[in-house]
């Protein structure tokens, strides 16, 4: 019994460990989201709060967490409810297969990869669930573009990461990233690279493709009728997407935690700073683009998906093959 009880603190321990820097480091980039947005526009930004404005995000969340919370007389109130606790509750545990370094990963698991990729598909069910619920029309049909636009860049990203699996003939995260330790799979598959980055800007519902929560149309589209914590929580969960994205990038594209030159001091820098440098990076480059590039029409976002992003990441996977096939370099396992 003592021993059972050890473990399981031992697990809780884990997962706090895990969790509570990633809550952290969600509010911090909310901080450098607005921080990148206010260069790009030559602008301030938050630099009253804390030492550069720091602490702004810390205060938005107690300003949240004392905001009442106000429910909808006709919303179905249950679901209602369960739907910003399931959207931070994926985005959340998907962090449990992500590797920051080679053995310091919380679920080591022969199938990260699939994890991911089932974890974060179902994260579009929470935003159903509260644009339904609100019982309103702005926020269910933002509900049914998010789900249109989830499941048509998915299926992109789905083939994206069959060309890096050809590569590397694993599942599993960890494998993935040794696989590039002589050379990144962002330099042989550099078009894969850049559909993968805009595919999950649509799947986070981040500008271009924030449709979903366009302000010009829907009002905040699915998030209309929610305030408060609940409110914050469809935040919070949006933002830990955003960072599992960019990890995933750096898994499957920029060697994970490896270190880009093996010469001094460079290797003096332990690998999991080097895996949280690469996705900051990916992240500006995500606030960059919300901060230059203006907002798609939904047809053509339909169309970039579709017609261009399918037809281009199945041709890649046929010319990956057939190149691995024709070299003899397919994996042996």
């Amino acid at each position: 019994m003592t021993e059972y009880i050890n473990t399981l603190f031992t697990e809780v321990y884990k997962i706090l460990f895990l969790l509570i820097p990633v809550l952290v480091a969600v509010a911090m980039i909310v901080w450098l989201d607005r921080r990148v947005w206010a260069f790009v526009q030559k602008r301030r930004g938050p630099n009253v709060v804390g030492p550069f404005g720091l602490f702004q995000s810390l205060a938005d969340a107690l300003k949240y967490m004392f905001k009442e919370i106000i429910i909808p007389a006709s919303a179905n109130k249950i679901i209602f409810i369960l739907a910003p606790i399931v959207t931070m509750t994926l985005a959340l545990i998907s962090w449990a297969v992500i590797p920051f370094s080679e053995n310091f990963v919380l679920a080591n698991i022969n199938v990260g990869i699939l994890y991911l990729f089932a974890v974060s598909s179902l994260g579009v069910y929470g935003i159903i669930m509260g644009g339904w619920a609100s019982n309103s029309k702005y926020p269910f049909l933002g509900a049914i573009r998010s789900a249109a636009q989830m499941v048509s860049y998915e299926v992109s990203i789905g083939v994206i990461i069959i060309n890096v699996l050809l590569c590397t003939g694993s599942l599993n995260l960890t494998d993935i990233v040794l696989a590039q330790e002589n050379l990144w799979f962002i330099i042989p598959l550099f078009p894969m690279f850049v559909i993968f980055f805009i595919s999950a800007l649509a799947e986070t519902n981040r500008p271009p493709f924030d449709l979903p929560e366009a302000e010009a149309e829907l009002v905040a589209g699915y998030q209309t009728e929610y305030s408060g914590m609940m409110y914050a929580m469809f935040w919070l969960g949006e933002y830990a997407n955003i960072l599992l994205m960019c990890s995933m990038g750096s898994i499957l594209f920029l060697g994970g935690w490896l270190s880009p030159v093996d010469i001094y001091p460079f290797t003096l820098i332990p690998a999991p700073l080097w895996f949280i440098f690469k996705i900051l990076l990916l992240f500006i480059l995500f606030s960059l683009v919300k901060a230059i590039v203006p907002r798609y029409r939904y047809d053509q976002l339909m169309k970039l998906g579709w017609k261009i992003f399918l037809p281009l990441s199945l041709s890649w996977v046929v010319i990956t093959s057939s190149y691995l096939y024709y070299f003899n370099l397919l994996p042996a396992n």
